[in-house]
């Protein structure tokens, strides 16, 4: 008996102990880790913590029992209610539905990468699939030949590719950065030392080599504008000539002033730029070839002209605008974003897809259960095809209709489901991009897994649940304020009416005047109203006239609420300078018509939205009462006593 009673008492000693609940209302409980999260969200520094926790805490109570009386009252059915969190949900969910961590990875190395520049030359054998075994084989031969000799430190890539028995394709990149080549082939020269050459690497049109030929810091981004005087393919040394010295007459008006623009317009062949004074889009390394770069980074500072140059599309003449760095901050969030949104666009963003997909189906315990084979799956899939008109629930057509290929979660998908998909996906010409039978399997298993977690993303992700919560709580909440408190003190003249005649020692004026309060959407715009004003112009007709680059409102204001600086011996009709908030950049500046002295009578209209918001408080308080009395709150102190450790 007395071990029974030491086993319950410890029983009950460690329930004490590992009990997390901060307080309860009514019978609902609130837990610890509940509260320190939406402290945290709003805390602000403080130098008595425990008071700081308290004040809250009953601010977190009263929104507790708010929401509380609102679910009772059932606001959150109400439509309109439940279509706003529907929207809400559809903004957020896309943000949750990715692997952050493996995105996270990618974009540190995209930055790690952006830090240099690398230049890099190209070896390339073309491998057609029709090829015969021999000559592929061939193919393969050379390059992997050409590859022991790049790797024994011979150069001479000529006389390596006359003595190659299929010819090699040789190209230099020049110096590229990150997203300048499909990842695949980014990651391999990331990894090559100085001087290295990769290993052939197969792809689906032939045998590619890369070789490591220089490294530099990144130059940055360009902004350049050129003229371009483009000749054919096949023009003939003398038409070259023509159109060097076109070139080269352009260039000389250019240095005794013509403008740039202008000579773009009318001279360039650049059908992309000439329109815009010849104008190129912002571009990094590897955008275009070496003989185009090369002349642009001898150009070293802004407005610079270069002289003509060739390159295989003509003679250029090139301006530089501007020149912007890589940042080498990572806390730079605007780099950060524009690398960001550059993944997003990439093929490499798929890695990160395709590890999520991963962990969400060992989340929903996703398992195959062997009682149908892929050949099967397979086969039955170009049956449906084949017989468009066939029923895919008929099992003597199909004997997979019934069984069960995989289960997750709650679901499972049968046969029937495979061969319904097929139907609409591998049947719909707009759809089908002629991916393989396994292909389409993984793609049909995904999607319904993929699915199934977004319409259950509350049950797997606390994040996501926490801020679904959040936000209803927050719509009912509104909704409940507007019927008992907000809405009732608005349209209840006479209680605000007797509440100002109870208390009309507490809404006195400050020190006020009547003034004209001007906001411009530029200093400019302001100083010429303001020039305009003291020309003697009716301020009417100034803000008429602005084209709504400037406003104004007259009124009666206390001299502490004026965005400038004024006291009781301001002289009547002062217009004051012109300011700048430096919180907002708001531009401002006033005309005073009028002084009035400290604590004059406000009227009740004059102090409607004060008495509002008094009576509002008075209503809240006396709500809150009563919810307290509904809700009994129990605060458990040791739970508190603990949040100040």
């Amino acid at each position: 008996m007395k071990k029974f009673i030491l086993l319950f008492a410890f029983a009950c000693f460690t329930g004490a102990v590992f009990s997390q609940t901060l307080f309860t209302y009514g019978n609902a409980p609130v837990d610890k880790a509940e509260f320190i999260r939406a402290y945290n969200k709003n805390k602000t520094p403080v130098t008595d913590k425990e008071k700081a926790l308290r004040e809250y805490l009953e601010l977190y109570i009263r929104f507790k029992l708010k929401v509380k009386a609102a679910m009772d009252l059932h606001l959150d059915t109400l439509p309109q209610l439940q279509y706003d969190a529907q929207s809400f949900r559809s903004q957020i969910e896309d943000s949750y539905l990715n692997n952050e961590k493996a995105v996270n990875d990618l974009l540190n190395e995209a930055f790690s990468r952006s830090q240099k520049d690398l230049h890099v030359l190209h070896f390339f054998v073309p491998v057609d699939p029709a090829l015969t075994p021999e000559d592929t084989l061939k193919a393969f031969t050379s390059i992997n030949n050409f590859y022991t000799s790049l790797k024994n430190g011979k150069t001479d890539y000529d006389q390596l590719n006359a003595a190659a028995a299929v010819k090699i394709k040789q190209s230099d990149f020049g110096f590229i950065t990150v997203f300048s080549l499909p990842y695949e082939y980014e990651n391999v020269v990331y990894d090559l030392k100085m001087g290295e050459t990769s290993r052939p690497i197969r792809a689906k049109n032939g045998w590619h080599l890369f070789k490591l030929t220089g490294e530099r810091k990144a130059v940055g981004k360009w902004k350049v504008a050129q003229i371009l005087l483009s000749f054919p393919p096949d023009a003939t040394a003398e038409a070259k000539k023509v159109y060097e010295k076109r070139a080269d007459s352009i260039y000389q008006l250019l240095q005794k002033g013509e403008d740039f623009g202008k000579m773009a317009r009318w001279f360039s062949d650049d059908k992309v730029s000439y329109s815009n004074n010849g104008e190129m889009a912002e571009f990094g390394s590897g955008k275009f070839e070496s003989s185009f770069e090369n002349e642009i980074f001898k150009l070293t500072r802004d407005k610079e002209i270069s002289k003509p140059f060739l390159t295989a599309y003509g003679y250029h003449i090139v301006k530089r605008l501007s020149q912007s760095p890589v940042s080498a901050d990572k806390d730079d969030m605007a780099y950060q974003f524009e690398l960001k949104q550059k993944l997003q666009q990439d093929g490499r963003i798929n890695i990160a897809k395709d590890q999520f997909v991963k962990e969400i189906l060992k989340q929903v315990g996703y398992k195959r259960t062997g009682a149908v084979t892929d050949g099967e799956l397979y086969r039955y899939a170009d049956q449906v095809i084949a017989n468009p008109n066939a029923e895919t629930g008929n099992a003597t057509l199909f004997p997979i209709t019934t069984k069960t290929i995989c289960t997750y979660a709650k679901t499972k998908l049968t046969g029937k489901d495979w061969l319904d998909f097929i139907r609409n996906y591998k049947g719909s010409g707009e759809m089908y991009q002629g991916e393989s039978n396994a292909a389409l399997l993984d793609k049909f298993i995904t999607s319904r897994v993929m699915d199934y977690y977004k319409k259950n993303l509350e049950d797997y992700n606390a994040d996501f649940r926490y801020q679904m919560d959040e936000f209803k709580d927050g719509n009912v909440l509104f909704e409940i304020m507007e019927r008992n408190i907000w809405g009732k003190a608005s349209s209840d003249l006479n209680g605000l009416q007797k509440y100002y005649n109870e208390n009309k020692s507490k809404y006195l004026w400050n020190a006020s005047a009547n003034i004209i309060v001007f906001n411009a959407s530029g200093k400019t715009f302001a100083e010429e109203a303001r020039m305009a004003l003291l020309n003697g112009k009716d301020w009417k007709k100034i803000v008429e006239e602005s084209n709504n680059n400037v406003q104004a409102d007259s009124g009666r204001f206390e001299l502490t609420q004026i965005p400038v600086t004024i006291d009781s011996k301001t002289a009547e009709g002062y217009v004051s300078e012109i300011v700048v908030s430096p919180l907002d950049g708001n531009t401002s500046f006033i005309k005073l018509i009028h002084h009035y002295p400290a604590n004059l009578q406000r009227s009740f209209e004059e102090a409607k939205g004060m008495i509002i918001n008094d009576y509002q408080n008075i209503l809240e308080e006396k709500w809150i009462e009563e919810l307290k009395n509904k809700y009994p709150v129990k605060i458990n102190e040791v739970v508190f006593k603990s949040l100040l450790k």
